[in-house]
């Protein structure tokens, strides 16, 4: 039941975060004339517009709203699309145009399953891709468990995608392993989840074995991140 709740909780906050960025950018305010309109600090909004605030105050949301002119209820209005499964390769993308496209399909959260987070291409190493998403209210989550071990990369990059992907699905029978895909297809049953590597085509990439296995778990659409 506390897992429930705290699963509730989570939407709750982000349907907030959510609104409250919709309203603002829809009335031409920045963060920090919003702030000031409503008497409430720029951290304190900043935490809220990124889903981070975990109890938001009363008054400061009643202030919020009160300031873009909207009911209470307006700002919780849950207004997420259906949960599912984005497959997402950064494979010729600027950091900008990604999350972007993030955005334009409505991620909750972005599951990254690179071994090791970090990346020549400006923007998504794991710090840097943590605060861009975080900026966009996007959550980030390192799923360090269904990385591809450095070991079984050439299979994949030399055509015996085959022997890479029986290779990887042996990776998976571990008790980590395990556990993170049940935890991605939590996530997904609850959210709008992509899940990040480094390949533009999902058949070149271990990511295609990690996306079959969570959807045996858990009944939602895969889709390619456009």
């Amino acid at each position: 039941m506390a897992a429930h709740h705290s699963v509730r909780s989570r939407h709750h906050i982000r349907a907030l975060a959510r609104q409250l960025r919709a309203f603002r950018e829809a009335r031409g305010l920045t963060r920090e004339e919003l702030a000031e309109e409503a008497g409430v600090s720029i951290g304190t909004l900043g935490r809220l517009e990124v889903g981070g605030a975990s109890q938001p105050g009363f008054f400061t949301v009643g202030s919020l709203a009160e300031t873009l002119g909207v009911s209470l209820d307006d700002l919780f209005r849950d207004t997420s699309a259906a949960p599912g499964l984005w497959s997402a390769g950064y494979e010729g993308r600027d950091i900008r145009s990604f999350v972007a496209s993030l955005r334009d399909c409505r991620i909750d959260v972005v599951a990254d399953v690179r071994l090791t987070p970090i990346s020549r291409k400006p923007g998504f190493s794991k710090t840097r891709l943590g605060l861009a998403l975080a900026e966009a209210g996007i959550e980030y989550t390192h799923l360090k468990n269904l990385g591809n071990p450095k070991d079984n990369r050439a299979p994949f990059w030399d055509g015996r995608l085959d022997v890479g992907r029986a290779r990887f699905r042996s990776v998976l029978r571990s008790d980590a392993a395990q556990s993170d895909l049940d935890r991605l297809a939590e996530s997904a049953a609850q959210s709008r989840v992509a899940v990040l590597c480094f390949e533009k085509d999902e058949s070149q990439c271990h990511r295609q074995v990690v996306l079959e296995n969570v959807c045996r778990r858990v009944a939602v659409p895969v889709t390619p991140l456009i």
